[in-house]
């Protein structure tokens, strides 16, 4: 008997010792040596715990009249686009975990077709498009499920927000009908990048600044939440659930932004980020900036990372940012009198 209750008490604490190495370092090797305990499932976008669930898009507004946005602190990658005027806007790519309220909801445009393609046929949440797009969109391999299709019930508008601002999406009922309907969605996928200790070298860095013409963003290394804090337009970047978002890794995209055939109402021209081909870039983990070369042969492909000297660049695990820009960054060095410190 004495034999018995000890073999269950062991067996309890080894669980217990499993349950928090898996949350410490999910992909300790530890976990796949024991036979009877099963490794928890990784999202193959953000390398965190969880399912590789349907894959929903959201674009989101950002100008400083959308903030705090909503829902953002959930999604596994967030891309920063330039828009008219020089702005920026938002596509948010959820898979792992889908909040209930997404938003400020706004427009597509030209851009986002090339950049969700690598992720498949997927749900594409937005307010609505330009004419001239509308085709463009619907022929494109998405699950088209913009507002303009939609009941107010799935795109609501908040009472406490100015139009065009207002629109929150419910999240919750968009994938509901989705699967009400069967709709086929693809799930996440690794996207070309892999999850892994940091290559050598670097610069220890304090924070950096991005910018596009009209909208810029500011990143500070904290050393206490492992992650890259967030300044939109120079304010904190708070999301409206309180938390401080900002990613586990940030990566600044160096793309070729030109004039596309499409326009706002207003008359401005809508900018096309080139996401397909090849370039340059940084990697921003740990601290550290990280000097790098980015390839996408097609839009069907994900987009692979790797040093100047050819070695693939891990991301750390958690959510990722990604700005789309065309400007050179400028990066505060650790130890030094950064003001005006170019990535150069």
């Amino acid at each position: 008997m004495f034999s018995k209750k000890l073999s269950i008490v062991l067996v309890a604490a080894l669980s217990i010792a499993v349950v928090v190495i898996a949350v410490v370092n999910p992909q300790s090797s530890l976990i796949s040596r024991i036979p009877f305990i099963k490794s928890p499932s990784i999202n193959s976008i953000s390398g965190l715990p969880g399912v590789d669930g349907p894959v929903l898009a959201v674009k989101i507004d950002d100008t400083r009249q959308a903030h705090p946005q909503i829902g953002l602190e959930d999604a596994d990658i967030v891309y920063i686009e330039q828009v008219e005027g020089g702005l920026t806007r938002l596509a948010a790519i959820f898979s792992s975990k889908v909040p209930t309220h997404i938003g400020p909801v706004r427009s597509a445009r030209i851009s986002d077709i090339e950049l969700l393609a690598q992720f498949g046929h997927v749900v594409f949440a937005y307010s609505g498009a330009q004419s001239k797009l509308r085709p463009e969109i619907e022929s494109a391999d998405l699950e088209d499920l913009g507002a303009q299709r939609q009941s107010p019930t799935i795109y609501t508008t908040d009472p406490n927000r100015i139009q065009p601002y207002a629109m929150v999406l419910r999240a919750d009922l968009l994938m509901q009908l989705i699967k009400d309907k069967g709709l086929k969605i693809a799930t996440s996928k690794s996207m070309g990048w892999s999850f892994g200790d940091a290559p050598a070298g670097g610069v220890d860095i304090d924070s950096v600044h991005i910018s596009w013409p009209a909208s810029s963003y500011d990143a500070r290394w904290s050393q206490d939440e492992k992650r890259w804090l967030l300044d939109h337009s120079s304010e904190p970047d708070i999301a409206a659930s309180g938390i401080h978002l900002g990613p586990v890794t940030l990566v600044i995209q160096l793309v070729s932004i030109t004039d596309s055939i499409y326009g706002d109402k207003l008359g401005g021209v809508t900018p096309f980020s080139a996401t397909v081909g090849e370039g340059r870039g940084y990697i921003l983990r740990d601290g550290r900036a990280y000097e790098a070369l980015w390839s996408r042969v097609d839009a069907s492909s994900g987009t692979k990372w790797r040093t100047q000297s050819g070695e693939e660049i891990s991301f750390a695990k958690g959510q990722i940012w990604v700005a789309l820009t065309d400007k050179e960054p400028v990066f505060a060095k650790k130890g030094a009198d950064a003001r005006n410190q170019s990535s150069k």
